[in-house]
This record gives structure tokens, sequence and C-alpha cells, in this order.
């Protein structure tokens, strides 16, 4: 039972240093048992530390030495690479950028519709839709596919061969454009600027694709 409900990681970590006696007393039990060998135990102690204050660089570059040896003693080609790449993150983090670094576009690009659809629901941000409600007929006109696209209580749904009295829009698009309006490449207007109709409200389209998240690839393995 005592895993049923831990605290996250960062506030964990907080109240692991505090117990211990405060950064320093951690760093030097932790220098300790790198000494005796005992780097699993390093990785899991300075792990706390870490979490709790992710700006403490004896921390960072302890933690980057046990993980480095453990690399070396990895028997497990993906096992190494997780531990040397999180040395690497620890000794050089990854630049701040204010704008999300996204990867996988021309995967996106070559996604089946439903699965093009799916991926959008995933990316749907649920506390902005709140409690926001639209409805659209969506037709991808170059594969004839057909489906009733709807999100209410933040979630976004999708139904093949089913239409709605009364949408918010009515949508003929192909299926290569409403991928490029999933990643951001276009406009709603500018798609139909290329050949896509939309009747109805175009703004609901141009709402919901504002309430899509773009996620970071560039997300970090041993940091909060």
């Amino acid at each position: 039972p005592a895993n049923l409900h831990k605290w996250p990681p960062v506030e964990a970590g907080k109240r692991y240093v505090a117990a211990i006696g405060g950064a320093d007393a951690v760093l030097e039990k932790a220098k300790a048992s790198f000494d005796e060998g005992d780097y699993r135990w390093v990785a899991e102690l300075v792990n706390h530390l870490v979490f709790a204050e992710p700006g403490n660089d004896g921390a960072r570059q302890l933690q980057a030495d046990a993980f480095e040896q453990l690399g070396y003693q990895a028997e497990s080609g993906p096992w190494r690479a997780f531990y040397l790449t999180a040395a690497q993150e620890l000794r050089n983090p990854m630049p701040a950028s204010d704008f999300p670094r996204p990867a996988g576009a021309d995967t996106v690009r070559g996604l089946p519709s439903n699965e093009l659809l799916d991926s959008m629901s995933v990316r749907l941000n649920g506390p902005n839709a709140g409690e926001k409600e639209f409805t659209f007929n969506l037709t991808v006109s170059d594969t004839g596919e057909t489906y009733l696209v709807t999100v209410t209580n933040a979630v976004l749904h999708h139904e093949p061969g089913k239409k709605a009295a009364g949408a918010d829009a009515n949508i003929q698009i192909e299926r290569l454009a409403l991928a490029q309006l999933a990643l951001g490449e276009k406009t709603v207007e500018e798609a139909m600027a290329d050949g896509a109709r939309i009747t109805g409200r175009p703004e609901a389209l141009t709402e919901l694709l504002g309430l899509l998240d773009v996620f970071d690839f560039w997300f970090n393995i041993v940091e909060p």
C-alpha cells in the first residue's frame, strides 16, 4: 500500500533531501557510496537531489558519473544507451526554447485519416478545451472517407460514416491538407485557397486547431 499514492518525484525528492539532512549530506553519503562502487545506490540517492534541486551542479555531475559507470557495466544495449544519454543530459543540458521543437512531421503527413484524427485527439488540450463543443462533418476528398468529428467534455471523437445536422462546419479536404492543418503548416484560409471546401463556420475549425498542443521532441529524461 505504501506505493499506491506516492508523492510525485519533485515533491518526494524535496522530502528525501530534508530527511537526510540537506543537499550537502546527500552528496557526502553518495560520494562515499560511489567510492565503494555502489553506483546503483548513488543513482537512486542522488536522483532525489536532482529532482529537488535541478540546478545543483554537484548533484548533476555525481549522478552523471554514476550513470556513466552503470552504462559501462550494462550488458543490454538499450540500457547502456539510456544511462549514457542521461549522463550527457546532466552534463550538457538541452538549451531552453521559447517554441516547441516537434519531430515526426513526415510521419504525421503519412498517417491514414483515422490515425491522423487519433493524433489530433491526443494533442487536444483538455483544460483549454474546457466546456467548448464542436461538431464537424468531414469528408476526406481523395479517399472518399467520411467522419463525424466532435469535441465534447474536452475530448475529440471521430466516428466513420456518420454525419450530423447543424454541424459547425462541413469540410471537404484532401488527407495531406488535413495533416498540414494539424501540423500548423497551413491555416484554414490557406487550405481553402488551395481547394478545400469548408461551409458553415470555418472559424470553428480554426479555434479547434488552436487547442492542439505541440509537443517538444527534446524532453528531459533525468530532470523534472
